[in-house]
């Protein structure tokens, strides 16, 4: 029981999807939408340990519910074009065979398939990612079926992400059944959207992955220690819920540590308490917020370093001072975090950690 409600791992799917309801139904409202609508077109932004794995699968299932053809999540990496095709084509057969399609022999009568959505050897081997994408999508159409791509850990300057961008555009010109869903860390989002060749994305429809509210978090809790049949007191979840500080991730790790301090007493007191937190705290600093800074510049982790030194809210004033360097200076790397997602502008002139905990973890080696 314990594994099915808590899996504080990235990527994992837990039994329940916290705080993000909202979102899915507005994506989902969206592949409703006429054919190059631009909410046919999602760009999901989130820091790591937000839930963008999770969301995009649960997506996946959802959407496969309600008729498409789903290209399940796929990561952005060498030969990711070539598993999109494969993806569809898995998924467009399966959907076919429920509607009772015949998709051998090809019936389907599109030129280049071989039997159901398979290509004969000569396309697959000569024809473009773009080729077969087209006529996956146009015979697929022809039964009533559009095509959702789904895209994770989005990387910017990827040489893929362009082909399979300008081979959707075009079909979308042609009024074709087809949607796209890709998540990304915001910086390389940020680094994607402003790629020359892609300007059609800054179009799409942008979904940022806020915090998850304290009553999402707290009442997950309360309903998953009941499940557990955990003795919890009020107070103790409620500091349980406002150590998550709206991470997904920690929401994992700390339910997760919970149930395994409780013991076979299945009681939780403060001690027991203020020790599962912690240690999911240290989990989470070592495999978020180390793992942020890692890809940060020195003079990026010298200003974040400074305004740990200052203290959050901090006035960027007080942030260039400690930095050494004229305020001019500091605001480049304020904008270069802050469009990073690990920080944020809270009122003017003054910044504050996005990430939670990096402040925490920065200030171990001040």
């Amino acid at each position: 029981m314990t594994e099915a409600l808590f899996s504080p791992s990235f990527g994992n799917r837990p039994h329940e999807l916290v705080g993000r309801e909202a979102i899915l139904d507005n994506i989902l409202t969206g592949l409703k939408s006429q054919p190059g609508s631009k909410d046919r077109a999602v760009v999901i932004l989130g820091q790591r340990g937000s839930g963008k794995t999770v969301l995009l699968w649960e997506l996946a299932d959802r959407a496969s519910e309600a008729g498409f053809v789903v290209a399940t999540p796929t990561i952005v990496t060498d030969g990711m074009l070539e598993r999109v095709v494969e993806k569809i084509q898995d998924a467009g057969e399966n959907c076919l065979r429920k509607k009772r399609v015949p998709i051998s022999g090809g019936n389907l009568g599109v030129l280049g398939f071989s039997v159901g959505l398979q290509f004969t050897p000569e396309i697959q081997d000569s024809k473009s990612f773009q080729y077969k994408l087209t006529q996956l999508t146009r015979a697929l159409s022809k039964q009533g079926k559009g095509i959702l791509i789904l895209v994770d850990e989005l990387q910017a300057n990827s040489p893929d992400i362009r082909q399979l961008i300008i081979a959707y555009q075009e079909l979308v010109g042609e009024g074709q059944n087809i949607a796209i869903v890709m998540a990304g860390l915001p910086g390389a989002v940020s680094a994607t959207l402003n790629d020359k060749v892609l300007t059609f994305l800054n179009r799409a429809k942008k979904v940022v992955l806020e915090p998850l509210p304290f009553s999402d978090v707290d009442a997950f809790y309360l309903n998953a220690f009941k499940k557990l049949g955990l003795d919890v007191p009020g107070e103790l979840r409620r500091e349980a819920s406002t150590a998550v500080q709206g991470s997904p991730y920690l929401l994992q790790l700390i339910g997760h540590n919970v149930s395994l301090y409780a013991g076979s007493e299945k009681t939780i007191d403060d001690a027991t308490m203020s020790e599962a937190i912690k240690s999911a705290q240290i989990d989470y600093e070592n495999d978020v917020c180390k793992t942020t800074l890692s890809a940060l510049s020195d003079k990026d982790r010298a200003f974040l370093t400074a305004m740990a030194k200052v203290g959050t809210p901090a006035k960027m004033s007080e942030v260039a001072l400690a930095m050494g360097e004229s305020q001019d200076y500091a605001q480049k790397y304020r904008r270069r975090l802050i469009d990073a997602g690990v920080i944020e502008s809270p009122e003017r002139g003054k910044v504050d950690f996005a990430v939670p905990y990096l402040e925490k973890y920065l200030e171990q080696d001040i």
